[in-house]
């Protein structure tokens, strides 16, 4: 007797009703596997995803692939940085236009941040990162045939949008799948990639404009980009969706609207000048922007960021740790390579050597931090990697015509040395601070007050190099900007002392 064949409506997912009652053989069979078993692959792969989740060496392998996806996308942000005149004269336009294809990009993937962090903490982090990955992708292949400056400006813009899904995702996987110190090590890659990759980008962006051409970089970038999507819905595990609440537009607006003002206006002072009606412009927006958010916030049944998190000291003492490091961390990357070249006369190649230094000290020290974090606690890690990054700002200031190469590595180091002792601490310590359902946008902010520090630090300190070289002369104008990037420092690391002693694998601390 033939079995009674189930409708697609009793094909759940789990399969378990096709496999307990119908045999592959029975009658009619064919019929109904054009329902079922796309229905079985997806479960087959839902059971791959649950069980990533268990397995100790499953998290690294996805860690690996969440990782890839962010450097791919981060990477490109900065590369063009040290090219503008090459593609200028490629795009018939002026330089000063060109510095947009930077300017926005790092503009977006900070503005985005908490409004994409917020999507993942309610639809899945997983969706997040696909749709971060796949949009990286498609507007990167779009870059390709940019036919002007505009273009090429609005598609990168588009590009580095769309990756800032993929820096508060991958956080929020990292959170949830790992606990203590391996979260710390953990969250060190995640680190390194972060600011790393951008570092690297700027770094390596040169050379590969002339070897291979701006266009056919992100011809690579592209399918390697839609191959990462194909392997993170394999492979990536999907997190819990949160409740159903309304996502929080008017939050998102303001916020994007302040963040937006505030980096425009740093971005543009030193090439504008600072009373520029854009510039002050700016600065007036701004603060009135982020006055309307905390309104907004206050009234919103579902807030983006919920304001109750800016009285906890553990979020708001790493972040501030956060800002104040990355301004004289990223404000000396930029400053260094200028001081090299026209101060003391190094090759483009040589200073390109020269600043490994920092990212390779980093991602040797971030892992191995780890211990030292779960051992001492955060806040010594804060105040020490603070310390440290101030100490190389006063290493580099004592640059003169007669410092040798090694002095010059050993200062780069040490920047890479201290932030990467304290940027997983305090990235831990943020998430173990806030709620579960909020790891999305936590990360997110985390990721917003990075990309506010290292604009505001790579302006100012720019800024004040340049205000002092007339008086102070040439070498010596970038000694001062080096001693303000110290005394930021300082203040990076009196924000730490305020940190809470709580479990870095805490749900909530107060």
């Amino acid at each position: 007797m033939t079995p009674e064949r189930p409708s697609a409506r009793d094909l759940h997912p789990a399969g378990s009703a096709w496999r307990e009652n119908v045999s592959l053989d029975a009658p009619g069979v064919e019929e109904a596997n054009s329902v079922a078993w796309p229905l079985l692959i997806r479960s087959r792969l839902g059971e791959i995803n649950r069980r990533a989740g268990d397995r100790s060496s499953s998290r690294w392998f996805v860690l690996v692939i969440a990782l890839t996806g962010l450097f791919t996308v981060s990477f490109t942000i900065t590369l063009l940085a040290v090219s503008l005149v090459t593609i200028a004269g490629d795009l018939n336009t002026s330089e000063d236009t060109l510095t947009w294809v930077i300017t926005m990009p790092m503009v977006a993937f900070g503005v985005v941040g908490p409004a994409m962090g917020k999507a993942g903490d309610l639809w899945g982090h997983k969706k997040l990162y696909l749709f971060g990955l796949l949009g990286a992708g498609v507007f990167a292949a779009a870059t390709v045939f940019a036919w002007g400056p505009w273009s090429l400006i609005l598609f990168r813009t588009l590009s580095a949008s769309c990756g800032a899904a993929l820096g508060p995702a991958s956080m929020a996987m990292i959170n949830r799948l790992f606990q203590g110190e391996e979260r710390v090590k953990a969250l060190g890659y995640w680190s390194f990639v972060s600011a790393g990759a951008p570092v690297l980008g700027v770094v390596m962006g040169g050379p590969m404009v002339e070897t291979i051409g701006w266009r056919s970089i992100f011809a690579v970038q592209a399918p390697l980009c839609l191959i990462g999507v194909v392997i993170a819905f394999f492979f990536l595990p999907e997190t819990e969706r949160g409740e159903r609440k309304r996502f929080d537009v008017a939050g998102a607006v303001l916020l994007a609207v302040g963040i937006t003002s505030l980096l425009l206006a740093t971005n543009r002072g030193s090439a504008l000048g600072w009373s520029h009606p854009v510039v002050v412009g700016g600065f007036i927006v701004a603060p009135l922007a982020f006055w309307l958010f905390v309104r907004a916030e206050r009234r919103a049944p579902d807030p983006l960021l919920p304001l109750s998190y800016l009285r906890r000291r553990n979020v708001v003492a790493p972040i501030g740790n956060q800002l104040f490091a990355n301004f004289a961390y990223m404000g000396g990357f930029i400053l260094t390579p200028l001081l090299l070249q026209n101060g003391l006369g190094y090759s483009t190649g040589e200073v390109g050597l020269l600043v490994i230094f920092r990212p390779l000290a980093f991602s040797i020290t971030a892992p191995l931090a780890a211990h030292v974090t779960v051992r001492a606690g955060a806040r010594f890690s804060g105040i020490t990697g603070a310390l440290i990054v101030g100490g190389s700002m006063l290493a580099l200031a004592a640059i003169g015509l007669g410092s040798s190469v090694w002095w010059i590595g050993f200062a780069l180091a040490l920047s890479g040395i201290g932030l990467g002792i304290s940027s997983p601490a305090m990235t831990a310590t943020v998430a173990s601070a806030v709620d579960m359902g909020d790891l999305g946008v936590a990360g997110a902010t985390q990721q917003l007050v990075v990309q506010v520090g290292t604009v505001a630090g790579i302006q100012v300190m720019q800024t004040v190099q340049k205000s002092m070289e007339d008086s102070k002369g040439l070498i010596e104008s970038y000694g001062v900007a080096y001693y303000l990037g110290a005394a930021m420092c300082v203040v990076a690391a009196v924000c730490a002392i305020f940190i809470r002693r709580e479990p870095l694998d805490a749900d909530v601390s107060t």
